[in-house]
């Protein structure tokens, strides 16, 4: 039967440091997105669910960008999950990521397991690490969970044996989902049973990518003929497979650059997709229908993709692909989910052996006959229909805690969720404030010299903002709620009013001068920026990192806003104000030479990048390092910044 038991695991590990504490009133810059005018060629479905609500802000969720690069042991907590043939290491923690499924019969690791955890900036609100399984929920890209905890518990299995239960509450599209991993006894595969749900009463669009990396040295199979390619230059586009331009693709490394295949799975073909070496051994990933999608990521060959691979692990450390598994065709689409209603299925992992080389059709066709004797596909769905029933069942054993988030939505709503609950005393610091707005209707003031604390920003949340005391505080969280529903003039007002009011004045402040980018009033944010960064370092007490943060965040966003106007005598002295070791961060480095390079000193600018520096938070698809650099020199950009991930940036 299958054991469950837990683990620390120590690994050399950066911190992921304090959230922003800015509200992120804009989603940052997401790569796969593609211009309205390349939809008029594609499937009416596909076109249709590429612009079924796209996120407008990142809220309620907040940035995390407070890691960095200086890595030490550091002890994980860890639940490992096996019987006689597998075992799989479940990061609770963070994400709830599956960082290694073994094969105990030959001791092979049938993921890519990264020998370090690097955060770097791929989710959709910063932090995230490579490796592993992750669970994407959400909205296109890295679920806002990379780096958060899950909830965790023991439940009973379909066949009397226990389950490993996951969930949470995902703040993005307010939907609280849940997986459920087991290993029927003397079974080669790793069961993953997921199930979200939408307890609303209006429909929620919906998006999932089961998230696999495995070594890049290997040969991706799947039963398809023809993938929609998806590159850095946002273009989706038809190819045939497995090979396009002459190169078979479905080797990762014959790639030169980064891109993805979203593979086109007949109707009635069984959902599956491989990643095998030259001897033939890796890993499978197959499911029941409805994960209908599958696709391989490749970050290619050439100097940009290799150098990203350097950058999220240690060096000696092999390189990855991912392959993966979603509701829909392409990662650019969301899927809607009735009001009241659920979506599920059943996910299977384990070891396949069969030719990887040879033709197309007979190489997939031995694969798909092979997993066919390993795991018929008729099991899989009796072991579906088998796990329904339990997805209700009430967990046992806690092993460990997520967020508070999801037991203040069911204190407001009172629902019930049967198999995921969210008990009262899971609410912690963060959401205090919001249980006191609910049982009183006021909002309590923030301890005073503190940024304010994160917003909930649904429509029953901006009711009540509504209706509570109109304080500077309540007048700026209900901007910001109605900021993220998409009423920019009232959430100006309502900041404007919180202006007039606040004894610090900074937060609206800063988000005024937000709405004035987004409303194209370069000149007048800067100056709203200037005066909010003044008056947030009047006061330099700072007990536990938060202001620092807060300081380092509103700093970078008031220098960028005066250079984008060339007001550099302000922004110098924006400079001069930084804490010395805020200063000393890459991000702030790279600032420090456009600043010098603003200012005419050309030669100082480029000293900084020859006495180097590392970006801790760069963007995935970010080309600031490049474009600067361009702007100094004619000379070759050298490897350490060459990230580029488009064949038109060189």
């Amino acid at each position: 039967m299958t054991r469950i038991r837990r683990e620390v695991l120590t690994l050399p590990a950066a911190e992921l440091g304090p959230d922003n504490p800015l509200p992120a009133l804009r989603p940052l810059d997401e790569v796969h997105r593609i211009d309205g005018r390349e939809r008029t060629d594609l499937p009416a479905d596909m076109a249709r669910q590429l612009g079924h609500e796209p996120l407008r802000s990142l809220l309620p969720a907040r940035v995390r960008d407070g890691y960095g690069r200086t890595r030490a042991p550091r002890a994980l907590d860890a639940l490992v999950i096996e019987n006689d043939r597998l075992r799989a290491t479940v990061l609770p923690g963070l994400g709830g990521r599956i960082v290694s499924l073994v094969h105990l019969p030959t001791g092979r690791e049938l993921l890519y397991r990264n020998p370090v955890f690097q955060p770097a900036d791929f989710a959709l609100n910063g932090a995230w690490y490579s490796g592993g399984i992750e669970w994407n929920i959400g909205a296109t890209g890295h679920t806002t969970l990379s780096c958060e905890p899950l909830h965790a518990a023991r439940v009973p299995a379909p066949d009397g044996g226990e389950m490993l239960r996951l969930w949470e509450w995902e703040r993005l599209r307010d939907l609280p989902f849940q997986v459920d991993l087991w290993l029927p006894e003397g079974s080669g595969f790793l069961y993953a049973g997921v199930r979200i749900r939408n307890p609303h009463e209006r429909p929620a669009p919906v998006y999932w990518w089961s998230n696999i990396a495995v070594p890049e040295d290997r040969r991706v199979l799947v039963p398809a003929e023809e993938a929609w390619h998806f590159g850095y230059e946002r273009r989706l586009s038809r190819v045939p497979v497995p090979s396009y331009d002459g190169i078979d693709r479905t080797y990762p490394l014959n790639s030169r650059y980064a891109a993805d295949y979203f593979y086109e799975v007949p109707d009635g073909r069984r959902r599956w997709i491989a990643a095998l070496d030259a001897d033939g051994h890796g890993l499978v990933q197959t499911s029941t229908d409805v994960l209908r999608g599958r696709k391989l990521f490749v970050w290619g060959s050439g100097p940009g993709g290799r150098r990203w691979q350097q950058w999220l692990t240690a060096p000696g450390t092999g390189g990855y692909c991912e392959i993966q598994a979603g509701l829909a065709r392409t990662q650019l689409e969301h899927v809607p989910l009735p009001a009241q209603s659920e979506v599920s299925w059943l996910e299977a992992y384990g070891p396949l052996d069969t030719p990887s080389t040879g033709e197309w059709t007979d190489v997939v066709g031995a694969a798909e006959q092979r997993l066919a004797a390993a795991l018929p596909r008729a099991r899989v769905d009796e072991a579906y229909a088998a796990w329904k029933p339990y997805a209700d069942t009430e967990p046992g054993t806690a092993l460990a805690a997520g967020s508070g988030w999801g037991a203040l939505e069911v204190l407001r709503t009172g629902l019930e969720l049967p198999g995921t609950p969210f008990p009262e005393s899971t609410l912690g610091a963060a959401q205090e404030p919001w249980r006191q707005l609910l049982r009183t209707g006021v909002l309590p003031e923030p301890r005073p010299g503190r940024p304010p604390g994160p917003t909930p920003v649904s429509p029953p949340w901006r009711d009540l903002l509504e209706t509570a005391p109109a304080t500077a505080h309540t007048e700026y969280h209900l901007g910001v709620a109605q900021w993220h529903a998409g009423d920019r003039a009232q959430a100006v007002r309502s900041w404007e009013r919180a202006l007039r009011r606040a004894p610090e004045p900074w937060p609206p402040l800063r988000c005024l001068a937000v709405a004035d980018q987004e409303a194209g009033h370069h000149e007048r944010a800067a100056e709203r920026y200037a005066d909010a960064f003044r008056d947030l370092c009047r006061d330099g007490h700072d007990d536990d990192g938060t202001r620092t943060a807060a300081v380092a965040a509103l700093g970078r966003e008031t220098l960028e806003a005066l250079l984008r106007v060339r007001r550099t005598a302000q922004a110098r002295s924006v400079w001069e104000r930084l804490p010395a070791a805020v200063r000393l961060r890459g991000r702030f480095r790279l600032l420090l030479a456009e600043l010098l390079l603003a200012e005419g000193r050309r030669a100082e600018a480029r000293a900084v990048f020859d006495a180097g520096f590392e970006v801790a938070d760069l963007r995935e698809g970010a080309e600031d390092v490049g474009r600067l650099w361009n702007r100094l020199t004619d000379e070759p950009l050298p490897a350490r910044y060459d990230f580029r991930m488009r064949p038109d940036t060189g």
